[in-house]
């Protein structure tokens, strides 16, 4: 039970259904498609468009989608990969011919297919009840009528108005600023790309007018784009990863996202009995921190395409995570991961909704970087992501961009199974972080029993960059005795992530938590 003299927020309960999300009119509208028929694929869908329109920094169709589903009545859950591919005509070769040693970021070679829109087409098409143009009218009239910028919208926006460049600074900024809290958004030209793909599915967007100002604004900028790339683009049906952790099952999608990572920071944090910590102590903060420092260098070492990656059972393995576990120093904080480990082996929106039939969706949707590439297609402003920069140059990696290849993945949407029989999709957003924030959540969930909301209010830190991010919810004791074992503090200007979740629990009820750290809100009826 939260302190109610402190400002906070209780969960949400309700019966039918609900989301939890980091847009209030997103949240709105899914509880909207459920009450009009809708079933929680529809109104994941609807909203999560919806939100490339709330929150274009994070996210918009030029990006790339991850979905699990537990079906109703039963126990099976579905994975879906909905990351695009490179386009045929992209080169390492010729990457490192221009003097490239890194995935150049804001630029067109980091723009790999978007592939999101193929996958709610596909969601939509097997699980979806109401028509698509039922479940894209809301995203329709909002992206035609305009959106009030929400505070952190807003604050965000003036951060990274500089990533935009060309066609983008005419759709996403206002006389060449960011736009501030209150003033009103629109994309009409967006409106008529959702009426072609409620109309026609994936070829609405993928072929035709469409596909054809997104290659030929590509290819003008130096991109090898085709319109051949585009059309073949094609989301996958894939089983998630299972791993337990102190009698609660964490599901994952497998590789080309990171959930494998989280998996392994957890099994390396059994190690230590973290449920017998102060929980916003130093010693926890201090082995969380080096279990990801060590989880991320394995990250990085392997995960890829699930096409080029050999070593997903080393990832996932118990044993693998002891020796990392042996690696970590109780009372200093390790200076190189890399050579550590050596012998063992950032924007987004999330949205889960829940219906009545207890249909879960975990989906989480992004466009990488904030405004992703920075570059948008002249006509209809399609912003693309910069998803290629997930690759690496490194001549025989298996994360070495190439053509057709899926780059190594940060989104990530999990599904965990409490030992008590309650079933709770959840999400976080942030980047790098997510891995660890799974981590995070799940231990402040199982080790600490937190509910969704408490797990998402709790302070967090993240080890990245050779220093150690930590929020001002840190006590100064904590600071300074995590500065003694090592650390280099910093205190980022913005909250680290975001997170939603909801917990059905074993009596049916709907339990709901979405981060403050955002906008948005949870929703039943």
């Amino acid at each position: 039970m939260r302190d109610f003299h402190k400002p906070g927020r209780s969960a949400v309960y309700s019966d039918n259904g609900m989301c939890a999300t980091s847009h209030p009119l997103a949240a709105q509208t899914a509880i909207a498609l459920l009450q009009s028929g809708g079933n929680a694929v529809d109104a994941a869908i609807g909203a999560a468009i919806l939100l490339g329109f709330c929150e274009p920094q994070m996210t918009g169709l030029g990006g790339d989608m991850f979905a699990i589903v537990k079906m109703p009545g039963s126990d099976e859950v579905k994975g879906l990969n909905a990351s695009g591919r490179a386009p045929a005509g992209l080169s390492a070769d010729a990457l490192r011919g221009m003097g490239l040693t890194t995935m150049p970021r804001q630029h067109v070679q980091a723009v790999t297919v978007p592939g999101a829109v193929d996958g709610f087409c596909r969601l939509h098409a097997d699980h979806g009840a109401l028509p698509l143009d039922r479940v894209l009218e809301p995203a329709i009239r909002y992206a035609e009528a305009g959106i009030p910028v929400a505070p952190r919208v807003a604050m965000d926006w003036a951060e990274a108005k500089g990533n935009l460049t060309g066609r983008a600074q005419d759709f996403y900024l206002a006389g060449g600023q960011a736009l501030p809290v209150a003033s009103r958004f629109a994309l009409p030209m967006q409106a008529e790309v959702l009426r072609r793909i409620a109309a026609h599915g994936r070829e609405g967007f993928y072929e035709g007018e469409v596909a054809e100002d997104m290659v030929n604004s590509l290819r003008a900028m130096g991109g090898t784009h085709t319109l051949e790339d585009f059309a073949a683009t094609s989301s996958d049906y894939v089983t998630p990863l299972r791993s337990n952790y102190n009698g609660a099952e964490l599901l994952e999608l497998p590789p080309n996202g990171q959930g494998a990572a989280a998996m392994l920071i957890l099994n390396t944090l059994s190690e230590f009995g973290i449920a017998g910590l102060d929980p916003w102590g130093a010693e926890r903060a201090h082995l969380e921190s080096e279990a990801v420092k060590l989880g991320y260098d394995a990250r990085n070492r392997f995960l890829a395409d699930p096409d080029h990656m050999t070593r997903l059972d080393h990832l996932l393995s118990q044993e693998t995570a002891r020796a990392l576990a042996a690696r970590i120093d109780r009372d200093r904080a390790m200076a190189d991961a890399a050579a550590l480990s050596e012998s063992v082996h950032r924007e987004t929106i999330y949205i889960t909704v829940v219906d009545r039939d207890r249909m879960a969706v975990s989906l989480i949707y992004s466009i990488f970087d904030s405004f992703g590439s920075g570059l948008a297609s002249d006509r209809f402003g399609i912003l693309f992501h910069n998803r290629g920069a997930g690759f690496n140059l490194t001549q025989g990696h298996p994360n070495e961009a190439g053509p057709g290849k899926r780059p190594m993945h940060t989104i990530i949407p999990a599904m965990l199974l409490e030992a008590d029989g309650s079933v709770m999709p959840f999400g976080v957003m942030g980047g790098p972080y997510q891995a660890a924030g799974h981590a995070r959540f799940v231990t402040n969930v199982v080790d600490f029993g937190l509910g969704p909301q408490a797990a998402i209010d709790a302070p967090r830190c993240f080890a990245e960059d050779g220093v150690l991010k930590i929020e001002r919810g840190y006590g100064e004791d904590v600071r300074a005795a995590l500065s003694a074992k090592g650390h280099s503090l910093v205190t980022p200007e913005t909250p680290i992530g975001g997170a939603q979740a909801i917990r059905i629990r074993p009596d049916g009820v709907l339990e709901g938590g979405s981060d403050p750290r955002k906008d948005g809100c949870a929703l039943g009826y």
